[in-house]
């Protein structure tokens, strides 16, 4: 039987879609989250989940995006060979439409990330389209949707090989992640697509994100395939690494680990690996031909009540009245709650302070004995001062950092994971500080920022220098003024216990 869908159906099913995945985690991702915070043993890591926990607790309250980065959507389309589609554009155009009015809806105003000519001018292109659409022509009478948000921090942290029929594609797994650093903001999921060509590799493992967490379940029942097989081995192998949460070391590096595979050529094995973030943001709909198909709202009961425990012995830090010789004093995993006025400045504002540096240009605002958090906020609403304002990946600003520490004297950097050797050298060097915030936890963050202006380049948009005004805003010291990285002696120190444990297990 024929089915007819609307095009005002299919615009209002993805706007809605997109706005509820902007406050709603997946509920089997905040219950796995909460049972890796409970058998959480390092004090850094579970710090960091419980923001994370308590982030998305807030957020589906406020209705605000759980990340400043609302990322770029994708959209897994399958239309039956019997639906009719009553519409003036073509379906790509409707599904764009979708986006657009989501990501410009003024009660929950979502980030525009998406910049065309991206290796030009890499202009904004306002509204967050276009969209990643992915189609299927398949038996049926309805119009099945898969809605996904994916942030730019794990999306580039995708790694793929074609390695030969006979490597294991476990090993080159676990070669992979620790390559991958913290930038993707674990605890998180990984998509594994193996087999096909290289792109029908990245296609797998992306459609693989989709997929509700149930490795605990897996590993109960045990495996009936070699995909099976292969996710219960990576889950206890990834985790054995030490990673943990944000990077700082812990037990838990991955929720689930999902893998899908496909045919492939007798002389390749195409291998992907595409990570999702704390933010994890997805649904799915079907249109039937009776009316937009609406998300229903889950209940607050499902998350649960978490409080930070360990931020009574975190140390107050007046930003305006900081010396040289205090930040000296800081050590490699120290908990830190700033106060008093922050900068803010990512990708395009350290470019041009670079290229202004260059030409003996005066800057638009003094760096000297100031501290510079990486962020791209998103716009506010109502009565908030900013909006969700969560930390963007440190390591873009690697290649900036010497000119910018020597040149302008700024002390202390703040960001998302770890630093690269190059950065850690000049922080080194200098004897300035680099300070990590929650990646995952923008909303919560946002709460610590009591006023905030424009005070530089303000043609960049979100990425604009910013003024904050800060109180207890809460940090780790990731990199002290010695180099010392919290980011290389965690997991080193996590992943000694654990090989430690499983022994004396093994023995027992």
């Amino acid at each position: 039987m024929t089915t007819v869908v609307k095009q005002a159906d299919i615009i209002a099913s993805v706007r809605d879609a997109l706005q509820y995945i902007s406050y709603y985690h997946p509920k089997d991702f905040i219950d796995a989250m909460h049972d890796a915070y409970k058998r959480e043993e390092s004090e850094a890591a579970k710090d960091a989940i419980a923001q994370i926990l308590i982030n998305s607790r807030m957020c589906a309250e406020g209705h605000r995006p759980i990340c400043q980065d609302t990322g770029i959507v994708t959209l897994f389309v399958n239309v039956g060979m019997q639906v009719v589609i009553d519409g003036e554009i073509p379906l790509e155009d409707m599904l764009n439409e979708g986006v657009r009015q989501a990501y410009q809806d003024s009660d929950n105003v979502l980030r525009a990330s998406i910049l065309a000519d991206p290796d030009g001018a890499r202009k904004n292109t306002g509204d967050n389209t276009p969209a990643i659409i992915h189609y299927k022509v398949v038996p049926g009478n309805t119009i099945d949707v898969h809605v996904a948000a994916k942030g730019g921090g794990s999306e580039a942290k995708t790694k793929f090989a074609m390695l030969n029929p006979s490597d294991s594609v476990v090993d080159w797994v676990l070669k992979m992640v620790p390559q991958m650093g913290a930038g993707w903001c674990p605890p998180g999921m990984l998509g594994i697509g193996i087999g096909g060509t290289a792109e029908k590799a990245m296609l797998l493992a992306k459609e693989a994100l989709l997929e509700p967490v149930d490795i605990q379940e897996l590993i109960a029942r045990g495996a009936n395939s070699r995909t099976e097989e292969l996710r219960i081995e990576l889950y206890d192998k990834v985790n054995k690494l030490g990673i943990g949460a944000q990077g700082l070391g812990g037990l838990t590096t991955v929720l689930d680990i999902k893998v899908k595979d496909y045919p492939t050529h007798a002389a390749n094995k195409a291998v992907a690996i595409i990570p999702n973030c704390a933010a994890t943001r997805h649904a799915h709909f079907t249109l039937k031909g009776d009316g937009p198909a609406l998300q229903t709202p889950p209940s607050l009961e499902d998350w649960p009540e978490i409080t930070r425990a360990g931020s009574g012995s975190s140390k107050r830090v007046n930003l305006d009245a900081i010396t040289p010789d205090e930040v000296k004093t800081w050590k490699s995993g120290d908990t830190l709650l700033l106060n008093g006025k922050l900068l803010t400045g990512r990708d395009a504002a350290h470019k041009r302070i670079v290229d202004m540096l260059a030409k003996g240009e005066t800057l638009p605002v003094d760096l000297k004995g100031r501290f510079i958090y990486y962020v791209g906020p998103v716009d506010p609403v109502r009565e908030e001062v900013v909006g969700p304002a969560g930390p963007t990946t440190a390591t873009r600003m690697d290649k900036f950092t010497r000119t910018v520490i020597e040149q302008t004297g700024l002390l202390g950097m703040v960001g998302k994971a770890e630093r690269g050797d190059t950065a850690i050298e000049a922080i080194k060097d200098n004897q300035v500080v680099y300070l990590m915030a929650v990646g995952g936890a923008a909303y919560l963050v946002s709460k610590a920022i009591t006023g905030a202006k424009v005070v530089g380049f303000d043609d960049l948009g979100m990425e604009a220098i910013y003024e904050f005004d800060v109180k207890d805003m809460p940090v780790t010291v990731a990199v002290d003024s010695t180099g010392d990285s919290a980011h290389k002696t965690g997991p080193q120190i996590w992943q000694a216990k654990i090989a430690e444990q499983t022994l004396t297990l093994t023995d027992a």
